[in-house]
């Protein structure tokens, strides 16, 4: 297991945790109680360190080499996934995965972006930064929902879209646009997770919805904090304090109401027990759908509309007002 430059304490028990289950003991009860003690005392310091986290450490936690990703949810928590691929324009993006799938015998569209496990597999998904054709195969599996009236359901976790100058020549502005468009017009159920980052049009290019939610340590933001940090102090050096202005977390998101809810994670983060993360994963996707299914596709569109027309704030006053 890897851990994060905050989680030294973490380690060093659960290191000890690990010498403790590998020697022998006279007596199995002695051993169990000794086990039992430091699992105890590494709970008791996980629960210190993780109900304190700053801004930038929960980024960290975000971006863990550990973290499960989209490809990883979906066939956990799915009966049955059949993947569909290509834009049918230009070509298939590895960055961002679709298909449909099936939970408890009802069948969804799931789409999400996907990193990589690996070196090569990251190199292959492009580390999740997707191209235009990535953001049009989403649309046209969206598209595709909506006419065989399946909920679609959108896993997202980039640093951002392509900044390539091939992806800019074939329309990532367009295609992220069009996206943004037409999901607030779908008329099936759209529901959006934030499963690790979310940063500016490439997490919006598949995160419009009827409801946003966000996994307990995430970040959605229109900026990283190091490329924040960058344009305002020319360095990285700052980007924990640009971290904490962004305020880029699901608990500040939720105040702001920028999202609708913030999904627990396990102790420790979701890559400390990926399979309960998934349980709980599925059970937020079931009862979101449901209840959003309760209403009819015009009070949804209504209710996108109305969403994020009321996100942000401004003020007009005459002084301000040409004429």
């Amino acid at each position: 297991m890897n851990f994060l430059d905050f989680e030294k304490p973490i380690e060093e028990l659960f290191l000890e945790l690990e010498r403790v289950k590998a020697v022998e003991y006279d007596s199995p009860v002695i051993k169990e109680q000794i086990v039992s003690k430091v699992e105890y005392q590494l709970r008791d310091r996980q629960k210190e360190i993780y109900s304190t986290l700053s801004t930038w450490q929960r980024i960290q936690v975000s971006r863990h080499p550990d973290r499960p990703y989209s490809l990883f949810y979906i066939e956990y928590i799915c009966n049955k996934f059949v993947e569909l691929f290509g834009d049918r324009n230009f070509k298939d993006d590895k960055s961002i995965i679709g298909g449909l799938g099936e939970i408890d015998g009802k069948t969804y569209m799931l789409i999400g972006h996907q990193k990589g496990v690996n070196t090569k597999m990251r190199q292959y998904r492009n580390f999740g930064m997707p191209n235009p054709e990535g953001y049009r195969k989403a649309l046209r599996l969206m598209k595709l929902a909506e006419k065989f009236n399946k909920p679609i359901v959108t896993l997202i976790d980039t640093p951002g879209a392509y900044p390539g100058e091939e992806a800019e020549a074939r329309g990532q502005g367009e295609a992220i646009a069009r996206n943004l468009i037409q999901m607030a017009g779908l008329k099936v159920p759209v529901l959006c997770i934030v499963i690790g980052e979310g940063a500016s049009g490439g997490a919006l290019g598949i995160g419009v919805g009827d409801r946003l939610l966000m996994l307990e340590n995430t970040w959605f933001s229109v900026i990283s904090p190091e490329s924040c940090s960058s344009i305002l102090w020319r360095s990285w050096d700052f980007k924990e304090k640009a971290a904490e202005a962004l305020k880029p977390t699901p608990q500040e998101l939720l105040k702001f109401g920028i999202i609708d809810g913030i999904v627990k994670e396990p102790l420790g983060g979701a890559h400390t027990n990926p399979e309960e993360m998934a349980k709980t994963l599925k059970r937020t996707i079931i009862k979101h759908i449901a209840e959003l299914e309760e209403k009819t596709p015009i009070e949804r569109i209504n209710q996108r509309i109305v969403k994020y027309s009321g996100i942000g704030v401004y003020e007009s006053t005459e002084e301000n007002i040409v004429r």
